[in-house]
């Protein structure tokens, strides 16, 4: 069994992140082309493995990772997401959800291989892994929006940072996990994924609807005699 859990582990998290890509794109039908969030959630598969080995061999350097890793991975969204042809579109807010749900989709199965768990002795922290790996992939689809919206509004800058900051408790809950050797602290990751998720998609992502919107003509009473 243990020989197949790293193919399979990978299951854990691309079947996630596409139900909830499919969740979150009700309502924005013709805002988007699905071809376009096919592309954008494989390349966000692919830079998350690239950005996973990156870490992996770079992790010793200690409490650095907090910032070092996350602005690792917002930089390889953004190389993708200001690219010219997506530039000051609304639709890229939109392809920066599938992106960013394909990058975090990958450190499931990467934080079970890393972890060396084996699921017949240690499922509970199989478990665990999986739950705070859901967490990631709901920051990483957040964050992965912002940067969109900020290359559609052209205030990539100040996406880019606000995306940035959001991921700096993610690693330092984990190095403190980590640190202190208690597995149960990864519940909290997804309670703070949740709440980051729902604002993105909930705050951010409605306004391109909200600005497609013909402005209300106004009915001015008529007057009687």
């Amino acid at each position: 069994m243990s020989s197949v859990l790293p193919q399979a582990s990978l299951f854990l998290g691309v079947i996630p992140a596409l139900i909830l890509l499919y969740i979150s794109l009700k309502g924005y039908e013709g805002y988007y082309k699905d071809k376009t969030i096919f592309l954008t959630f494989v390349l966000g598969l692919i830079t998350g493995f690239i950005a996973a080995l990156i870490e992996i061999y770079t992790i010793a350097v200690g409490i650095l990772f907090i910032v070092l890793f996350p602005l690792l991975e917002q930089l390889f969204k953004t190389m993708i997401l200001n690219l010219r042809r997506l530039q000051r579109k609304k639709e890229t807010v939109i392809y920066g959800l599938s992106l960013g749900l394909g990058f975090g989709s990958i450190f499931t199965p990467v934080s079970i291989i890393i972890a060396n768990i084996q699921p017949e002795s240690n499922l509970v922290t199989l478990a665990l892994t999986v739950i705070g790996s859901v967490g990631l992939i709901l920051l990483h689809a957040a964050t992965g929006l912002l940067v969109g919206y900020g290359v559609y509004q052209e205030k990539l800058a100040k996406y880019f940072i606000i995306a940035l900051l959001l991921l700096l408790p993610y690693t330092g809950f984990i190095f403190i996990t980590q640190l202190l050797e208690i597995q149960y602290l990864q519940l909290g990751l997804v309670i703070y994924g949740l709440i980051i998720y729902w604002y993105a998609t909930v705050k951010i992502m409605p306004q391109i609807l909200a600005e497609n919107q013909p402005r209300k003509r106004s009915n001015p009473k008529i007057k009687t005699e």
